[in-house]
């Protein structure tokens, strides 16, 4: 038998469904301990259970690799100044997001959007620092928050064209600057804010794109099922019709080697009787 190690005890933790986290916590503790790995026991005693949106994050991880492996890849372009992979990399954060609504609704817990803005934010924490550090990988204990682009080397996502200017002569420009500060420091923000409110009504999109091909494939996994149940309902019947078929082709044969029988017997009779007179 495997003896239990501490990271196949952390694994095991962090798959287990929300409510049964604490039971799960101790039961594995205990088997660490038994197996002589007191020091490990301890340490997954410590582990907090996480709240339900670092816990959607961690199924992700287990149940959706794939797209978890879109979501570091494209954040890996993007921090190579790879601008094409921003769709890309909006799309695995879409998809990441659709299948946390459906292992949310699989365990039977709200998909709020407060747990899915959660979600989003933790899952996009990962991506711009590549990874799960400090924790095992889908082991998060709680939220992430992202940090800001350019710390993570992820700037200038979005290019949007820049109106050439005309430079003032040098003893105007000073006047001039002073003047326009304001209305560049309003614009900047507007841009700014423009920007983001584009971001958001994308990932929305995407989401809802996500979303609408799941419902679809749900509903062609639906009409299979409906075909081949009724498919197998057809067969069923056909396979009683053959049986009772079979019953009356026997009762038949029955009747028949019964008929036959009889008929030997009047012959071996009628022998006897014409060797006796032959006699």
């Amino acid at each position: 038998m495997r003896v239990m190690r501490y990271e196949d005890a952390v694994e095991s933790l962090f798959q287990a469904p929300l409510e049964q986290f604490v039971a799960e916590r101790k039961r594995l503790a205990g088997e660490l301990k038994a197996a002589g790995d007191k020091d490990g026991a301890a340490r997954l005693a410590k582990l907090a259970r996480p709240p339900i949106s670092a816990w959607v994050v961690d199924q992700l991880w287990w149940r959706a690799r794939r797209a978890f492996d879109a979501l570091f890849e494209t954040a890996e372009r993007m921090r190579r100044g790879d601008l094409a992979a921003t769709t890309a990399h909006r799309e695995a954060i879409a998809n990441l997001r659709a299948q946390a609504v459906q292992i949310l609704s699989d365990a039977q817990h709200g998909a709020t959007e407060t747990t899915l803005r959660r979600v989003t934010q933790t899952l996009s924490a990962l991506a711009a620092t590549g990874g799960w550090d400090p924790d095992a990988p889908g082991a998060l204990s709680a939220d992430r928050d992202p940090p800001g682009f350019e710390a993570v080397g992820i700037s200038n996502v979005l290019q949007f064209p820049v109106q050439p200017r005309t430079e003032p002569a040098p003893e105007t420009r000073g006047a001039r600057d002073a003047e326009a500060a304001p209305a560049r420091d309003s614009r900047d923000g507007d841009e700014l804010k423009r920007r983001r409110d584009l971001e958001a009504a994308a990932a929305r999109a995407e989401a809802a794109a996500a979303q609408r091909r799941i419902e679809a494939e749900r509903a062609r996994a639906a009409a299979e099922r409906h075909r081949i149940a009724a498919a197998l309902r057809t067969a069923q019947g056909d396979v009683a019709q053959r049986q009772r078929e079979v019953v009356k082709l026997e009762r038949d044969l029955a009747h028949a080697r019964d008929q036959v029988a009889q008929a030997q017997a009047v012959v071996m009779d009628l022998e006897e009787r014409l060797a006796q007179l032959d006699n």
